[in-house]
């Protein structure tokens, strides 16, 4: 049998309070796509920081080979000269910079003193075309979408002769042309001989071009599966990856009547200073208590810039049109005339925006509303944690306690404290903004649990997603943008994924 390009054996790492890692051993034959697969929490980021030398030798305990030699990685440099690359899901590009600035930052090709810029862009361009990217190399990052970013962030990888190619959740924030593009860009790079290790919570995508599945669960290996045939079934992977069946993703909700109506928007637009254009055009929709109304709609069709633009508009677009809560005309000059009236919205960008990493669960959580737990302008600690407490019970964040830092929390359980700290405010309508980004099916699906628990004590939700299975498995009624302007209304019978991608493409 031909000896693995890489292997971890008995790969073991704590933190203070916390086994992430526990006796994991994880084998990857050269030139296959193996995936690795988990829940949120399962130990997948800390294997891979382990290998890539964040996590340095000496601080875990267990071997890492590459090609039958032991390593001993001291830092990312280390793990670079080996033949390791690693793209994470949050892309580390200089958008001010040019496309072969950034493919060669930190490796210039210099003549003499000076930075050869015409030896630089032919070598841009050459690989390039080995990612099937048709951009001028001389392009600013910052004008080219995120899947083309994507494209630039593997072919910088190629340019250091990547033998172990490792892509982080690469198509979490794609389209599905973009998406499907990448991975078909992943079997190409197998043909060439690399190897590649697929992280992804999309397991259709996992299924559709694994050769190998390892699956994590609880910081150990509970199995590695050969799919090369493609014959692993999704509820497989499910079953190892959670521990139990879930037989349907999307939970069943109770039947309840669908009461007044709570928004409405008429004749709603939107212009963008910064963009220099119209970004929504004429939008009239409308929300009623106890439904759950999806946004569909490709990238780029204006469902963020609709629910910012509803949500006191943040990025201070030139707003015209007229919104309604509960029958009564509002103008909200900033997003606390919205919360004030009993609208609140999840951010797509739970990270960047949505929560304070450094603070602890309990600041997160309470920060929306610190004039509910505040008396003289001090707040009442006591009643801080109380409130901390209940939502942590109430939606099952996993955390030792309400003092730990969100930046140590899960994606699905910072998710979590993110409903929380928008729950306190106690709203009528909460707009979700791809409310399971980046999290796994147990979580997606206490998430959606969340969501029919809320519905059905009378909350409306708003809810823009990207999948379609989400869409169709959750929502009572779909709106489908394009273009920044509502191109139909679907009842949730109605709903297909074909008929919503036909509207979608309409322009």
């Amino acid at each position: 049998m031909e000896q693995p390009i890489l292997e971890m054996k008995s790969i073991t790492k704590e933190f203070p309070g916390v086994k992430a890692l526990d006796d994991v051993t994880f084998s990857v034959a050269k030139g296959e796509i193996h995936c690795l697969v988990g829940e949120n929490g399962a130990g997948k980021s800390t294997l891979v920081k382990v290998l890539s030398g964040v996590h340095p030798y000496g601080t875990y305990s267990g071997e890492i080979f590459i090609n039958g030699e032991p390593q001993k990685f001291s830092g990312i440099r280390d793990s670079e000269n080996a033949g390791i690359a690693i793209i994470y899901q949050e892309l580390a590009l200089v958008p001010e910079l040019s496309v072969y600035d950034n493919i060669f930052l930190g490796n210039e090709i210099t003549n003499g003193l000076t930075i050869d810029s015409y030896e630089t862009i032919k070598q841009a361009a050459d690989i390039l075309k080995k990612v099937g990217l048709d951009v001028n190399p001389e392009t600013k990052v910052k004008t080219l979408g995120v899947g083309k970013q994507q494209l630039i962030e593997i072919a910088k990888a190629l340019k250091k002769d990547v033998k172990i190619l490792i892509l982080d959740e690469p198509t979490a924030a794609l389209n599905e042309t973009d998406s499907d593009n990448l991975l078909e860009l992943i079997k190409g790079l197998k043909k060439q001989g690399v190897t590649c290790i697929l992280i992804s919570h999309k397991l259709r995508e996992v299924l559709a071009v694994a050769d190998t599945i390892t699956v994590l669960r609880d910081g150990k290996t509970i199995c590695t599966l050969d799919n090369r045939e493609h014959q692993v079934r999704e509820s497989t992977l499910i079953r190892h990856m959670v521990g139990r069946s879930i037989d349907n993703v999307f939970p069943k909700r109770k039947k309840i009547e669908i009461g007044e109506e709570v928004l409405r928007l008429e004749n709603w637009s939107a212009y963008s200073p910064a963009l220099g254009r119209q970004i929504l055009k004429d939008i009239n929709i409308n929300v009623h208590a106890g439904e759950i109304v999806g946004i569909a709609g490709l990238m780029g069709s204006g469902r963020t810039e609709l629910a910012k633009s509803i949500f006191g508009n943040p990025d201070r677009y030139h707003v015209s049109g007229k919104i309604f809560i509960k029958g009564k005309e509002q103008k909200f000059r900033n997003p606390h005339d919205a919360i004030i009236s009993q609208l609140a919205y999840v951010t797509e960008d739970r990270k960047g925006n949505g929560l304070i990493l450094i603070q602890d669960v309990k600041t997160n959580i309470t920060l929306s509303n610190l004039r509910e737990i505040t008396e003289r302008g001090i707040i009442n600690e006591n009643e801080e944690i109380v409130v901390a407490n209940n939502y942590k019970e109430s939606l099952n964040i996993k955390t030792p306690s309400i003092e730990q830092k969100v930046l140590n929390l899960s994606g699905g359980n910072q998710q979590k404290v993110s409903l929380g700290k928008w729950l306190f405010v106690k709203p009528g309508v909460m707009i979700l903004d791809e409310p399971t980004r980046g999290i796994d099916v147990g979580a997606k699906y206490e998430i959606y649990t969340i969501m029919n628990s809320l519905v059905e004590r009378g909350m409306s939700i708003i809810m823009i997603s990207s999948e379609l299975p989400e869409i169709l498995g959750m929502s009572d009624r779909v709106y489908v943008m394009s273009g920044g302007q509502i191109k139909g209304e679907l009842t949730g019978e109605e709903a297909t994924q074909e008929k919503i991608m036909e509207i979608a493409v309409e322009y």
